[in-house]
C-alpha cells in the first residue's frame, strides 16, 4: 500500500520548503503528517471525507488544518477532499438533504422542491451561501453533518480493513514463496 501512495504524494521536505508554507514549518514537522502507515492514512481519508462536504472553497484548507490538528496524513487528507466536484456535489447534497429529512421526521409525504444552488460571487459568497443553507432549512443542516460523519467513519474503517487485508495477503504470499524454496 505504501508504494502505491508514494507514487502520488509529494515528499514532505518539498512541502515544508515551499515558500507559502514556510511560516507553518514548525507545525509540519510531526511524523504522522507524512508517514504512510495504516492509522495515519485512515485518519487522513476520514478527515478528507468529512471536510469534502464543507460548502464552498474551504474544503482543502479545512482538511489541512484538521490533519495538522489531529496529526493524520496531510497529503491524503487534502487529496481525499477531491471526491466532491461539480459532478458529485449535487447528488451528495441531495442525499444529505434526504438523510436530514428522514432523521428529523419532517417528511410530510409531499415531494419537496429542491432549491437550486445560488450563484456565488467572490465579494459576497459567504452571505449568499449562508442564506442558501438557511433556505434549505433543518433537513439539510442535520443531514450534511450526519452524512459527513458517516462517510468519514466508513472511509476510516474501509482503509483500515483494506490495509490489513493487503498485509495479510503479502504475509501469505511470502510464506508460500518460502515453502516453495524450502
Amino acid at each position: 500500500m505504501r508504494k502505491f501512495f508514494r507514487k502520488f504524494l509529494p515528499h514532505h521536505e518539498t512541502v515544508k520548503s515551499h515558500r507559502w508554507l514556510k511560516p507553518f514549518g514548525g507545525l509540519l514537522h510531526h511524523p504522522n503528517l507524512w508517514h504512510l502507515h495504516r492509522r495515519s492514512v485512515a485518519g487522513g481519508v476520514a478527515v478528507g471525507l468529512f471536510c469534502g462536504l464543507i460548502p464552498g472553497p474551504l474544503q482543502m484548507i479545512s482538511a489541512a488544518l484538521l490533519a495538522v490538528l489531529l496529526r493524520v496524513n496531510l497529503p491524503v487528507a487534502v487529496f481525499t477532499t477531491l471526491y466532491t466536484n461539480p459532478f458529485t456535489i449535487v447528488p451528495l447534497y441531495l442525499l444529505a438533504y434526504e438523510l436530514g429529512d428522514w432523521v428529523s421526521g419532517t417528511r410530510s409525504g409531499v415531494a419537496a422542491a429542491h432549491p437550486s444552488f445560488p450563484e456565488l460571487h467572490w465579494h459576497s459568497w459567504p452571505g449568499e451561501l449562508w442564506s442558501w443553507l438557511v433556505m434549505l432549512g433543518k433537513p439539510f443542516l442535520i443531514g450534511l453533518p450526519l452524512l459527513a460523519i458517516s462517510l468519514s467513519i466508513a472511509g476510516y474503517f474501509a482503509v483500515r480493513v483494506a490495509w490489513r487485508v493487503a498485509v495479510i495477503w503479502k504475509w501469505r504470499a511470502r510464506k508460500r514463496r518460502q515453502i516453495c524454496k524450502g
